[in-house]
């Protein structure tokens, strides 16, 4: 009957969704939460443009605004799943955030409504994620904490250091927390290592490996910060960082310029292959068009490139468009041994 409220319907995500599928399927997405089927590629580096990639279970859509609990619950019981915690999400944009404070409240009422109902106990092993693409609809998804990001929206809510140079600081600090796990942070950022930082000025970078005590040689014509330059870790090239070469091989080289992303890919192609360094940290700025095209090209690139002077080398190369980049991704490569 024309008008009448529908009642909510709980459906599986179609395997061909386009709307919430990733940019490595070559389809759009408003949100930065992939809920692709393959279980695979939950796997957290496998994804570079999403954030988080979730298996859905189910959407629920037409949920009553005034009771949209009592829907979820239902489907939550009838599938019969304990979980250890639940989140509630919306999508990172404009629309996604007027849904926060929504977020907030209907948390903590969803878990209330699962320990009633016994679905929400301490050493379960999935955690189940509500996230709300609007008021009315819900993707319902459980996931194993180890094979999903640590944060809410796959966001590290980092703040801005008061005395750091420039606010590119948050991008390899957000690089290091995401694209480096527990150890290799403890055995790669060791006090007394040494960085060269491409593209320095003012030190945004330089900085983070400033306050780890980590020496930095930092290439730039233009000038740098000079509170950083008084830390008496950092030395400062005024050359060309294209044609800059290392006295002696250091741990970490990082970059930042704004380039041509194959020329920056050919750049940390050759420190890597030529051993100048062993782990890079470098953004790509990326084209308006056929992005993840271009990305796949720069990363192949580095890949063969090392490949090629290092044969049966274990080589990590890992990608994400961080929350702190813009039109941009932020990768990082090592060669084991």
């Amino acid at each position: 009957m024309r008008g009448a409220a529908r009642s909510p319907r709980a459906t599986r995500p179609a395997s061909n969704s386009r709307q919430w599928r990733c940019p490595q399927h070559q389809a759009a997405t408003t949100s930065r939460t992939c809920t692709c089927s393959d279980r695979r590629r939950a796997i957290v580096w496998r994804h570079i443009f999403a954030r988080e990639c979730l298996t859905a279970f189910a959407v629920l859509d037409a949920l009553p605004r005034g009771d949209r609990l009592t829907p979820i619950l239902r489907a939550l019981a009838e599938r019969g799943e304990p979980y250890a915690d639940v989140w509630v999400e919306a999508p990172d944009s404009d629309d996604g955030k007027a849904l926060a404070p929504f977020c907030r409240s209907f948390g903590n009422a969803l878990v209330g409504g699962l320990k009633k109902s016994a679905l929400l106990r301490a050493g379960a092993p999935r955690r189940l994620h509500a996230f709300f693409p609007q008021g009315d609809k819900v993707y319902l998804a459980a996931v194993e904490p180890a094979t999903a990001t640590p944060w809410p929206q796959g966001i590290p809510r980092l703040k801005f250091p008061r005395n750091a140079p420039s606010r590119s600081t948050l991008k390899l600090d957000e690089a290091l927390l995401v694209l480096l796990d527990d150890d290799e942070r403890r055995r790669g950022l060791k006090a007394g290592m040494s960085a060269v930082d491409l593209g320095a000025a003012p030190g945004g970078w330089t900085w983070q490996f400033v306050q780890r005590s980590i020496r930095v040689t930092a290439v730039d014509n233009g000038p740098m910060d000079p509170a950083l330059m008084q830390s008496g870790l950092v030395v400062h090239r005024r050359e060309d960082a294209f044609r800059f070469k290392p006295g002696k091989p250091v741990d970490w080289m990082v970059c930042d310029m704004v380039e041509q992303p194959r020329r920056v890919a050919e750049l940390v192609a050759q420190w890597l292959a030529q051993g100048w360094c062993r782990r890079a940290i470098f953004n790509l700025k990326l084209p308006m068009k056929k992005r993840y095209e271009e990305t796949r090209l720069c990363l192949e690139l580095i890949r063969a490139r090392i490949a090629k002077q290092h044969v049966g080398a274990a080589i990590t190369l890992r990608a994400r468009q961080l929350y702190h980049d813009r039109e941009e991704i932020t990768a990082y490569c090592a060669i084991a041994g």
